[in-house]
């Protein structure tokens, strides 16, 4: 297939974009390349798969020097013109979107990122599906909508009409305006919530990388909530097996979802809804716990109160993903982190030990 997968200088999109590839798709990778965190890493992530930073420009197609069917363009969601342009001149078969600002606390301090990118951004990706005969749309939800919901675990049936971070009201919004399109136009949409994805190559923003950064420079790691978190780690290799299994299947209406009785997560549209968890959540302690095993050091706990947006536990229910695509999330956090630790240490050359091309590629 032909797929346009945004947010490919980013983490997920990244390692998404590698896996087509490597399967023989032919990939338009698209990222705006903001400076949200560290941009050397989004532009290692483009080396990595053959876009030279030299090369990047605003609006410019690269053809990657490392896959025939890889072209990257630095391009913002949130440009109608560009974006309008975009599909009109390639055709996409799929579209995968990955793209969006990110962050559950910088929505505190930057609304209008999460506006402009995650909403405005969005509408542009649905009229460009809509307009120019994109087969499926497949995009990247989260976690986060579940918002205040205390049942677990979490499921793709549950109401999530309570948010608590601007993120996640933008995240359920996407849902609730690919439904849209599904129902007017039949595009079938395909929405992945995400539960707290890690890996090789990961964003230096999210816990795994603050803690490994902290406990190897020997300062104090921020231990929110006094340590009383339950999160759903989900390894990055899973993430994306899982997408792309989503990706070759299409949803089709739902003949037998009654009205009277909605299930959120399906629509008599063309519409779906999954969660992508490892459905085996773990103690935030247990956690901080196997980063210093693996890097033979006691972390420093500063142990603070809970942050403002944040919940206290998630945990996936992903029976309708085995159900329908017969797979499930299952790399145990020791070994994710076991090779988050490797990569990490070889990016920084930290370590002598040897990369290996798996835990290169995650």
């Amino acid at each position: 297939m032909k797929i346009l997968v945004t947010g490919t200088a980013g983490f997920i999109g990244f390692h998404l974009a590698n896996q087509l590839l490597e399967r023989g798709d032919e990939v338009t990778g698209l990222d705006v390349i903001n400076d949200y965190y560290d941009p050397n890493l989004k532009y290692d992530r483009l080396a990595y798969a053959g876009i030279p930073r030299e090369e990047v420009a605003y609006g410019k197609l690269v053809q990657s020097q490392k896959h025939s069917g890889y072209r990257f363009i630095r391009l913002a969601l949130e440009d109608r013109e560009g974006m309008e342009r975009l599909f009109a001149e390639e055709s996409f078969d799929a579209v995968v979107n990955l793209a969006a600002q990110a962050g559950v606390r910088y929505s505190l301090v930057n609304p209008y990122a999460y506006v402009e990118s995650n909403i405005v951004g969005f509408v542009n990706i649905l009229e460009g599906c809509r307009h120019h005969g994109v087969k499926h749309l497949v995009y990247a939800s989260s976690s986060s909508v579940y918002g205040l919901n205390e049942k677990m675990p979490l499921a793709t049936s549950d109401n999530v009409d309570h948010p608590i971070s601007l993120y996640a009201a933008s995240k359920k919004s996407n849902e609730l305006m690919a439904h849209t399109y599904s129902h007017l136009y039949g595009l079938p949409t395909t929405g992945l919530r995400f539960f707290t994805v890690y890996g090789p190559w990961g964003r230096p923003d999210m816990a795994l990388f603050l803690f490994a950064e902290a406990i190897r420079k020997g300062e104090p790691i921020k231990v929110f909530n006094h340590g009383n978190m339950i999160r759903d780690f989900t390894y990055i290799d899973d993430i994306v097996e899982g997408v792309i299994r989503v990706v070759d299947h299409p949803p089709a209406g739902n003949t037998e979802w009654d009205g009277q009785a909605p299930d959120p997560s399906t629509s008599r549209a063309p519409y779906k809804v999954y969660n992508i968890g490892n459905q085996s959540p773990v103690k935030l302690m247990d956690f901080i716990s196997a980063i210093e095993e693996q890097l033979g050091r006691e972390a420093k706990k500063n142990m603070l109160p809970m942050q403002a947006g944040d919940v206290a536990a998630t945990h996936a229910e992903v029976s309708d993903l085995v159900a329908d695509l017969g797979y499930k999330p299952a790399t145990p956090v020791r070994e994710g982190i076991r090779r988050f630790i490797r990569w990490y240490e070889s990016y920084f050359g930290a370590a002598s030990l040897p990369l290996s091309n798996s835990d290169a590629q995650g």
